[in-house]
């Protein structure tokens, strides 16, 4: 006996993926108006699988899709009712924006698909996220994330578009902890540089700053020998870093689950909680289990940011640096361009479980193109 697999010609499920993709390719998170934009391609996904849903009963990809086409709309919160996008979208070109442009020159390419098919189409454009807060903890282009001193006046980003420099200062007597200032409290500043693709959030929370900013790759990479000294780009220099590899020391009588090493001799003031004075309230003094419930109010997830927060507690007493801390994983939320990369523990550390259903998606469309190919 023989079994033959009979495709059927009726399912469109395919065609209904292709739409979607062709409508998203062009938006990035990171734009103004993503949210709608991605709601009405998902609303047009959708229509196009009820359209086809009598025709496909049975079929594992449109059952998938359908699946995952409900779980994104839930994330993004996402109406049932509303517009939906066009399967030929314009976009709109704007000389004087970044994203415009390269949305514009993307545009182009897939008009002419076939004068490019040997590898010569616009590729999407790159953005790249560098975060600085706290201690200070810096998070590079590379996602490294570190703990540093540099103390004094150190460039952040300097290439031929940016250049970004901050001043740290001593947090606490005897400690080689620092943070950056500079500012007037109470201060939030927003700066949209669109012609070269940048924002960058500044943030003042007590006496200290937080940076966030995304830049495209290629801003970024627009530098010489003579600029390489960049925390964004590659990180502190070894002698300034606080950290072991990733890793913050914390008291001898650190709960194990917290995932992070024990302190050397010589870090005097990150080992031992010290009486503190805050510049806005009295002396305090935190023990890890009190830093770690201030922490948790703030941060529900236990990832670097979490630790940090617990790190510059027991460093300083100042719980200015919670909110720090809270703020600058939102900025970076905000900011970040690939949502998978937003997390990262501790290596003693596991991520907590959940619904990644952006991930199912991605699955879906690769499952989808196989058995098109299985297909045929």
């Amino acid at each position: 006996m023989a079994c033959f697999l009979v495709p059927s010609t009726q399912c469109r499920i395919q065609k209904c993926t292709t739409d979607f993709v062709s409508l998203t390719t062009h938006l990035t998170p990171t734009l103004d108006g993503f949210d709608a934009e991605f709601c009405k391609a998902l609303r047009a996904y959708s229509a196009c699988t009820q359209r086809t849903a009598k025709s496909c009963r049975g079929n594992l990809v449109f059952h998938s899709a359908v699946l995952g086409i409900s779980d994104l709309m839930t994330q993004r919160n996402c109406s049932r009712d509303g517009p939906t996008s066009s399967t030929h979208p314009e976009v709109p070109h704007e000389p004087c924006s970044y994203d415009s442009r390269i949305q514009h020159a993307h545009a182009q390419a897939r008009g002419h698909g076939q004068a490019h098919a040997h590898g010569h189409a616009h590729p999407r454009p790159g953005y790249l996220f560098c975060g600085l807060f706290g201690d200070p903890h810096l998070r590079t282009f590379k996602d490294s994330f570190q703990t540093c001193k540099v103390e004094g006046a150190w460039p952040l980003i300097d290439n031929d578009y940016l250049s970004v420099q901050v001043t740290n200062v001593p947090v606490v007597t005897g400690s080689s902890a620092t943070a950056t200032n500079k500012r007037s409290p109470g201060r939030h500043v927003e700066l949209h540089a669109g012609y070269i693709g940048v924002r960058l959030i500044v943030r003042q929370l007590g006496r200290y700053l937080t940076m966030a900013v995304r830049i495209p790759e290629e801003m970024a990479e627009a530098y010489d020998a003579s600029q390489d000294l960049q925390l964004c780009l590659n990180g502190c220099p070894s002698s300034e870093r606080i950290d072991r590899g990733g890793h913050l020391a914390l008291p001898p009588l650190s709960p194990p689950a917290l995932g992070l090493q024990q302190p050397s001799s010589s870090r005097r003031g990150v080992g031992t909680p010290l009486p503190r004075a805050s510049p806005y309230g009295a002396p305090r003094v935190l023990d890890v289990r009190e830093a770690r419930e201030r922490c948790h109010e703030e941060l529900e997830v236990p990832d670097i940011y979490f630790h940090s927060c617990v790190f510059d507690l027991l460093t300083t007493g100042d719980t200015n640096f919670t909110a720090a801390a809270a703020s600058a994983q939102k900025d970076m939320e905000s900011l970040h361009p690939h949502r998978d990369h937003w997390r990262i523990y501790p290596r003693d550390s596991a991520p907590p479980a959940a619904s990644q259903p952006i991930a199912r998606l991605a699955l879906l469309l690769l499952c989808s193109a196989l058995c098109s190919l299985a297909l045929v």
